[in-house]
């Protein structure tokens, strides 16, 4: 710890911090701060367990949040009065980092009270109840004994009816279509998962009583999951195509939640031009891997190559290789000794290829776990083959999600000594990170100039183009799903699987296009912050300063290392 400390001094005398004077009135008012800080966090804890426990506070096991709409009230209400509290701390009574951690804390808020009130997800989107109401901490994640966690899990799933009773009436009808569909993936895969494997989970457990208890609330548990699904399946017949939140909302959205405001024309404009960017490597690279070939040929080619070993093995072999590479190449430095494995995603969470589970930072000795999504066995023969990724889009896959992407971002943010800054992700910062590191991998010298890792990489940059105009487009153009889907296959190369769950993914999450918009930003702030470092080889000081803020909004951490720059971060 104390060489973080000393790195994160060396950072801030770098970027300029300042520390400024302060009488003794103004140091009882940093304290005042820090007390705050503790405050909130512990009530925030209290009203929102789920997130407690996944941190690793597992006094909070089993229980659920207030979804009622009378909770969700006062949980807005007390946000709003904690931006009020927090912006009420004076500047000059703060030392620098609590200034930063005061700003990084209330952009959080405002982050949650759009989604709360502006896009109003309690009453319109099923995925808002999702993490709540996941149940892998406690049958994935071996926090405790076994006997332990059945205790906690049979908590859980007691309180599992109430809380869709109350999602179910909060929810509006009709609803997009989309919608529908993802709730019914979320929560009628929960009911199937419930019945089929946790009993198997938690067989070890000899003691009766438990086990009676168990069986009585798991069993009430899966039945309100297969409810809830049967209730969306009849939304279905009336569900609609009005999914999109308008350009207002959506340029509010960034505003409130990633800091970034930018007109809409420059944010199409800088997405069409990192898509044509990548469409000319494209080109130009399959022109010397297969001569001659067309362009979606080629990426054909390279998508056929399959890990004969199958994709979960492959991806654990991968994660060697990359922490190897990420050494050798002075790519960025890796804090500790921790790995994360390779695993297949459970029923409930197959709705995106890839992702990972890491610990909360409460935890001890536990493993991350990067999981790897088979496809949807309802697909066609063909399309199931197609979906399985080839060995080089794994390779990104893993860069992406593990080394040096998620998982190496989380080794630094539980470093930062500012509890705000471990526990709080902007979306753009955490998924900029992990999609830049993956050409930045390639730019440091991964797959040693291979043309087919080159494609590989390329494509994924190209999914990630189409997801950031996808986003624009659904929610401010008119676009349709249909047409997002055929953007996805004749422009980003993806399979029909992939490409109709990233379209709809586009509806209910408006904001995936922060995996271009948080690169592009990186992207900018390296060049501007480099330029009078040494450039290209002071990559790896760069990549240590930026992680060293943990993961909050980029236009915070621009405005931190690049002090008085004025300049629009994208």
């Amino acid at each position: 710890m104390q060489k973080f400390f000393l790195a994160a001094l060396l950072a801030c005398a770098l970027a300029g911090c300042q520390q400024p004077t302060r009488t003794v009135s103004d140091s009882a008012t940093a304290h005042a701060w820090d007390a705050f800080v503790t405050e909130y966090l512990e009530a925030r804890m209290a009203s929102e367990p789920s997130w407690a426990v996944n941190l690793g506070r597992h006094e909070f096991d089993g229980k659920l949040p207030d979804f009622s709409r009378a909770g969700l009230y006062r949980s807005i209400a007390w946000r709003r009065s904690t931006v009020e509290r927090a912006r009420a701390f004076p500047d000059a009574s703060l030392t620098a980092a609590q200034r930063f951690e005061r700003d990084n804390l209330v952009a959080d808020i405002e982050g949650d009270l759009f989604w709360l009130t502006d896009a109003e997800t309690p009453w319109t989107n099923p995925a808002f109840y999702a993490d709540a109401i996941d149940p892998t901490v406690y049958i994935a994640l071996a926090y405790a004994p076994l006997e332990q966690r059945l205790r906690a899990y049979t908590a859980w799933a007691r309180a599992v009816p109430t809380a869709l009773a109350q999602a179910r009436a909060n929810l509006r009808t009709p609803m997009p279509r989309t919608y529908a569909q993802l709730g019914r993936n979320i929560f009628g895969s929960l009911g199937g998962f419930l019945d089929q494997d946790v009993p198997a989970i938690f067989a070890p457990v000899q003691d009766a009583r438990l086990r009676a208890e168990f069986d009585a609330a798991n069993a009430g548990a899966a039945k309100a999951f297969k409810d809830m699904d049967a209730w969306l399946q009849s939304q279905e017949a009336t569900a609609t195509d009005a999914y999109a939140i308008g350009a207002e909302k959506f340029l509010r959205m960034l505003s409130a939640t990633e800091r970034v405001d930018v007109p809409l024309a420059r944010l199409k404009e800088m997405g069409e031009r990192d898509l044509e960017r990548n469409l000319a490597a494209l080109r130009e690279t399959c022109s010397r891997l297969a001569p001659g070939q067309a362009v979606k040929t080629c990426v054909e080619q390279v998508k056929a190559h399959k890990p004969a070993e199958g994709p979960v093995a492959a991806a654990g072999k991968q994660l060697h290789e990359l922490r190897a590479f990420i050494v050798a190449r002075h790519v960025v430095t890796i804090p500790s000794e921790e790995v994360a494995e390779a695993k297949e995603a459970p029923p409930y969470r197959r709705w995106n290829a890839a992702y990972i589970d890491v610990p909360g930072p409460y935890e001890k000795n536990l493993v991350s776990t990067y999981r790897i999504a088979p496809p949807d066995p309802t697909w066609s023969a063909a399309e199931q083959a197609a979906y399985v990724p080839g060995r080089a889009d794994l390779l990104f896959y893993s860069a992406h999600e593990v080394w040096p992407g998620h998982f190496l971002q989380h080794l630094h943010s539980d470093r930062v000594p500012s509890k705000i800054g471990r526990l709080f992700r902007s979306y753009a910062f955490s998924e900029g990170w992990a999609h830049y590191a993956e050409e930045m991998m390639w730019e440091m010298g991964l797959g040693d100039g291979d043309p087919e890792i080159h494609v590989a990489q390329i494509t994924n940059a190209l999914w990630r183009d189409v997801r950031y105009l996808s986003a624009i487009g659904l929610h401010t153009g008119g676009m349709t799903v249909a047409e997002s889907e055929a953007m996805f296959r004749d422009q980003a190369f993806l399979d029909p699987g992939n490409a109709r769950q990233q379209a709809a993914r586009g509806t209910f999450d408006p904001g995936y296009g922060n995996y271009t918009l948080g690169k592009l930003m990186i992207r900018r702030l390296r060049d501007d912050w480099t330029a009078t470092r040494g450039g290209r080889t002071s990559w790896q000081p760069f990549h240590d300063m930026l992680l060293s803020y943990g993961s909050p909004p980029l236009p915070l951490v621009r405005r931190a290392m690049l002090p008085g720059d004025t300049s629009p971060p994208i």
